[in-house]
């Protein structure tokens, strides 16, 4: 049995991260590899529940810390439900955010301290971190005008546009710590010049 594979995809609203994995899962599949498609907040009935606490804009009154505490226990149950049981199975898990957006959103967005952020991520995740995290980076207005176009915005959505440009700079800050983990990809060129540099970035890790 191969290894399992644990791929994450990041940016701000509207970067075509829901696309890019799903061309992704295509490719690897038509490889014969097994593929887990997820996301986050999440992936399992409990943290679905959950994500429509979060994300749901008649909840104005949801405070940061509340938001905070909700997507660590998503991510707990995401993680110990669906995403350890598939890497021990072999499969390679292709995850719509993961720990990183509450980094970005949560920490860069909301300015909660980074240092603190990544011992609730130890706690959340178990230690379980993606082997490769695409980061496709896009201007933040241009990001959100392509999420207006989906029509009804969601909670953080609705944020001032220099939330959602801290939250991309907060993208940009962690893929200079971890820069073999996370690479960046622009998400401003086609969609198939986008899913070739992917390719190329996932082809390293399974290319023997």
């Amino acid at each position: 049995m191969s290894r399992g594979l644990f791929i994450s995809f990041e940016g701000v609203e509207g970067c075509g991260k829901s696309t890019q994995l799903r061309l992704l899962e295509e490719y690897l599949r038509a490889q014969g590899r097994d593929c887990v498609v997820t996301r986050e907040p999440g992936g399992v009935p409990i943290a679905e529940a959950i994500r429509e606490l979060l994300l749901n804009p008649d909840h104005e009154a949801m405070t940061p810390e509340a938001e905070l505490l909700l997507y660590a226990a998503a991510r707990a149950q995401h993680v110990g439900e669906k995403i350890v049981p598939a890497l021990e199975a072999g499969k390679v898990v292709l995850c719509d955010r993961f720990a990183d957006s509450t980094t970005a959103y949560q920490g860069g967005g909301r300015g909660f301290d980074t240092a603190r952020l990544a011992q609730l991520h130890g706690w959340a995740t178990g230690g379980r971190w993606p082997d490769r995290t695409l980061l496709l980076d896009l201007d933040a207005e241009a990001g959100l005008e392509r999420a207006r176009q989906r029509g009804r915005r969601d909670r953080i959505e609705r944020e001032d546009i220099a939330f959602h440009q801290r939250v991309r700079q907060a993208y940009l800050d962690l893929a200079v710590l971890e820069p073999e983990r996370i690479k960046v990809v622009s998400a401003s060129g086609s969609i198939e010049e986008i899913h070739q540099q992917i390719r190329g970035l996932v082809d390293e890790l399974i290319q023997p």
